[in-house]
């Protein structure tokens, strides 16, 4: 079985001052994570390598939260408040990208899948080899 095709898809936030390209399928598998912070942004995971990830303009529009063990760098423009992609504590090397951010266009379709985040503990290495080339 060969890996799908990549296709780069642009994205950002909601004022358009943070902008990026992520190198994916075009028919994209994401997480679900029912942990407090994703829940209640509804944030959609597409986990990527650090290498399939460009930004292209905003670095100086980030800005940066962290809470409970501080390793995850959660990422909003500090212009209109749209967390389109963050440093995830599961995959520190790479990037997670909200799907919600991404323009339509490049997409085939989504495929969701639940990640009990809530768990994290027993749950997180299973994301692990998403961020890896």
């Amino acid at each position: 079985m060969t890996a799908p095709s990549l296709v780069t898809h642009r994205g950002g936030c909601h004022c358009g001052a943070v902008a990026f390209e992520v190198d994916a399928p075009a028919r994209l598998l994401v997480q679900d994570c029912n942990c407090s912070i994703c829940s209640m942004t509804g944030f959609q995971h597409l986990i990527v390598p650090a290498s399939r990830f460009r930004l292209l303009r905003g670095a100086d529009a980030l800005v940066e939260y962290r809470f409970n063990t501080g390793t995850a760098r959660h990422l909003f423009c500090r212009h209109c408040g749209i967390k389109s992609f963050y440093v995830p504590r599961s995959n520190p090397d790479g990037y997670s990208v909200n799907a919600r951010c991404l323009d339509p266009a490049t997409i085939e379709g989504i495929d969701v899948e639940a990640f009990d985040g809530r768990n994290w503990e027993s749950s997180g290495a299973a994301l692990a080899h998403l961020s890896r080339d």
